[in-house]
Formats: structure tokens, C-alpha cells, sequence
């Protein structure tokens, strides 16, 4: 077939997909983002405390350790014990600021320790999920709701997402360099201009690719447009 014939073919599909030339996918291009490759850090489970469980817990403001890798965010010194229908979780860490309603982030392997069928959210996103109980020794506070499994994650700059592509709310598939590598989907990309580019995973994830210290991970396409 005539080469001209073939070029006329492809532009008319392309036009009819709304895709222009030589692009991938709206907002993501392959070329562009498979030679970038992103941090990739571990995130143990924790909690999110709001001012009130603060004083109920600890009758006074949580002690500042040391510094996240995401700006603003550090770990506390105090820690608290889960509670949960059957079983508990020790010495789990606090992380600041306060928030406006206290949250607790675990793991799926957490979650059945403790006992609770826990729903994959964002951030945030608590309603309607399993309430628990906190103790800290001296105190107690009962969550009503707001314990998740945190969703997969990139944090990004406006800076950030213009070199990768990608857009805030968008689901990118992510290739992670482990020792079993793997390919995780419906990785959500949260864009702030006081976010430091980071992917967040949590152990359960970690484990199952091999991944320690020093991980990396490539945008290789797109679950989900925003």
C-alpha cells in the first residue's frame, strides 16, 4: 500500500480518537516518561491525629522528632497501642501535624491481625470505614471511623507532573526495579506545590516485588485518566 495512503489512514483515526500525533494517551507520553524513573519509599502503618484525640490520648501536644521526606510532615515521639475485634498492634508510630479528623493507615497484613475487612482509600477519604480503638497508656480514644489501607501514591510538584505528564487524580501503572519486579496499577497521582516527588507503598507491596532502601520505580502508562 501506497505510504501516503497508509500516513492519511493513521491521521484520520488519530483525529477521530481525539488523540493528536504522536502522542500516547491524553496527557501521558511513553517516550517521555519511560527513561524517568521516580523514589520509591516504604511506608510503615501509623496514625493521624486530630486535636481532640490528641488531648485525649496525651492530655498535651505530641513531642516533634525529626523530619519527613514530605515538607511539614514529621514523627512524633509518642506512640499508641490498636485495639481492634481481635487482636491489637503495639507502638504504632504518630505522624504530624495534627488533622482535622484522626485517620489510621495499615496495611492489608494489619488489618486481618487486628481482625477488619479495611477498604483501599485515599488519603483522607474515611467515611464509612471501620472505626477502631487507640490507647496510649494514660488515655484512650475511639475512632468511630477512619481506619484504611492507603492507597499506592506519587506525590508530585505541578513541576514534577509537567516532566512526567501527568495530571492530579490521574491512575498511572508504575514499573517497580525490585528483586521481583512488577508492574503496580491505579497508582494515584497527587499533585501540590509542597509535595517532594515521592511514590508511597506500603510493606505488604514492598515485600511482594523485593524492594529495600534506595527503591525506584518508572511511570510505563496509564490506568486511568483524570
Amino acid at each position: 500500500m501506497d505510504q501516503r495512503i497508509v500516513e492519511d489512514i493513521i491521521k484520520k483515526v488519530m483525529a477521530q480518537m481525539g488523540t493528536p500525533e504522536g502522542a500516547s494517551g491524553k496527557g501521558f507520553s511513553e517516550k517521555k516518561t519511560c527513561d524517568e524513573s521516580l523514589p520509591v519509599e516504604l511506608s510503615g502503618r501509623h496514625v493521624h491525629l486530630c486535636d481532640e484525640d490528641i488531648k485525649e490520648l496525651f492530655g498535651a501536644p505530641l513531642t516533634h522528632v525529626k523530619e519527613l521526606s514530605q515538607p511539614g510532615q514529621y514523627l512524633c515521639k509518642e506512640r499508641v497501642r490498636l485495639i481492634g475485634p481481635s487482636g491489637v498492634i503495639d507502638n504504632v508510630a504518630i505522624l504530624g501535624p495534627s488533622r482535622p479528623k484522626s485517620q489510621v493507615e495499615l496495611s492489608l497484613t494489619d488489618a486481618r491481625i487486628l481482625g477488619m475487612k479495611v477498604p483501599v482509600r485515599q488519603s483522607g477519604d474515611v467515611a464509612g470505614t471501620p472505626g477502631i480503638v487507640l490507647t496510649s497508656g494514660s488515655g484512650l480514644a475511639g475512632l468511630e471511623e477512619g481506619v484504611i489501607v492507603a492507597a499506592r501514591h506519587i506525590h508530585m510538584s505541578p513541576a514534577d507532573a509537567a516532566t512526567f505528564g501527568v495530571f492530579d487524580n490521574q491512575k498511572v501503572d508504575v514499573h517497580m526495579d525490585g528483586t521481583r519486579p512488577a508492574v503496580f496499577k491505579d497508582v494515584v497521582v497527587r499533585v501540590n506545590p509542597n509535595f517532594k516527588l515521592a511514590m508511597h507503598i506500603d510493606f505488604d507491596e514492598a515485600n511482594s516485588c523485593g524492594l529495600g532502601k534506595n527503591a525506584r520505580g518508572r511511570i510505563v502508562g496509564v490506568t486511568q485518566e483524570a
